[in-house]
């Protein structure tokens, strides 16, 4: 045995247990409000406490947590704990990376460890539904920045012509939209199309429905609970998916209703998360963050529908253009990709 190699791992469970403990008190950062207070300026605990009407002790080990694993800034000087610009953008600005959602998320699902464990001796799915309600907010927190930085500004004037259809009134069919924030944009973007908004899980479509009234743009999108393999009406334009079609029992199914929706000309634009087709090529930290969420998540739910698959969030870009091709279209390819998406223009 190879002491120092011990040494080494032990360093890294160090940092792996800190991070999961420290989890939690990002989520108390974000249902209290206190990333957003201290982006206001540096504060004492005390002068935080007026601030945030919290308890200066908590909000003490809270600050020196938050500190100690770099999320917070600290000057031994002044006793003041601050966030600069690159914290604040990253941890209190909803329309920034929005991180402490991520971890909202992430303990939403670390509720169902009890359901998972036994799933593992069983083979039994858990669905998406029967998750906490802090993975539904949490999910749609977290990956609204990233279609609003991405999707009209990138993504769909990447994909051939679709930007064109769009701006003089198509129609578009979001599958597997939660609660509405990519349906949202999309009808704010292009004030001439219409947008119908489908979800298997209506306590999502019920939130979605609230999020385009406030809006505005109720009158442009339309939401139905049903699933991508029964959503109604054809000739779509365009149909999109943001990160769902590996959490589907039968995506295979799914592929086959969006061709029959589309229109002769349309355009599936789907968005997936980055994963090699190499499994040792994902052993990375973008890689280890999806193959988490996919064990809670995304395989759990994708074994408790029909259609036999379960891909993961990992799944690659060889497997689903297998798929598509089996579904009947016969143009697939990369369109854009960011860090965390490969994001794919599929035709008939």
């Amino acid at each position: 045995m190879d002491h120092n190699k011990v040494t080494e791992f032990l360093g890294r469970f160090v940092t792996d247990l800190g991070a999961t403990g420290a989890a939690g008190s990002v989520v108390i950062g974000n249902r209290l409000g206190l990333y957003r207070a201290l982006a206001q300026g540096p504060a004492t605990p005390e002068r935080f406490a007026e601030r945030t009407g919290c308890h200066p002790r908590y909000l003490t080990e809270w600050l020196r947590g938050q500190a100690a694993g770099g999320y917070v800034s600290y000057d031994p000087a002044t006793g003041e704990f601050s966030l600069t610009e690159e914290q604040a953008f990253c941890l209190a600005d909803p329309n920034g990376p929005n991180v402490s959602a991520a971890f909202l998320t992430a303990l939403g699902y670390l509720r169902a460890e009890p359901r998972i464990t036994e799933a593992f001796r069983t083979g039994a799915g858990v669905g998406w539904h029967e998750h906490h309600e802090d993975v539904f907010v949490g999910c749609d927190a977290f990956y609204r920045p990233g279609y609003v930085a991405e999707l009209v500004p990138s993504w769909i004037p990447a994909l051939d012509g679709v930007d064109t259809k769009l701006a003089a009134g198509g129609r578009v069919a979001d599958l597997g939209c939660g609660l509405g924030s990519s349906s949202v944009l999309l009808a704010e973007a292009y004030p001439r199309t219409t947008i119908v908004g489908v979800d298997y899980h209506a306590e999502s479509i019920e939130l979605a429905r609230k999020k385009a009234a406030e809006a505005g743009v109720g009158d442009r999108v339309r939401f139905e609970v049903a699933t991508a393999q029964t959503f109604t009406g054809t000739g779509y334009d365009l149909v999109t998916m943001f990160d769902c079609l590996h959490d589907m029992g039968d995506p295979l199914g799914a592929a086959r209703r969006v061709r029959e929706a589309l229109a002769p000309d349309g355009t599936w634009l789907l968005v997936e998360p980055a994963a090699a087709d190499a499994v040792e090529d994902n052993f990375n930290p973008v890689g280890r963050l999806y193959y988490a969420g996919s064990t809670f998540l995304c395989v759990p739910n994708g074994l408790s529908q029909p259609g036999g698959y379960a891909l993961g969030a990992q799944a690659g870009e060889a497997a689903i253009r297998e798929l598509t091709t089996e579904a009947g279209f016969t143009r697939f390819r990369r369109a854009a990709q960011t860090a965390f998406n490969l994001v794919y223009e599929i035709r008939p």
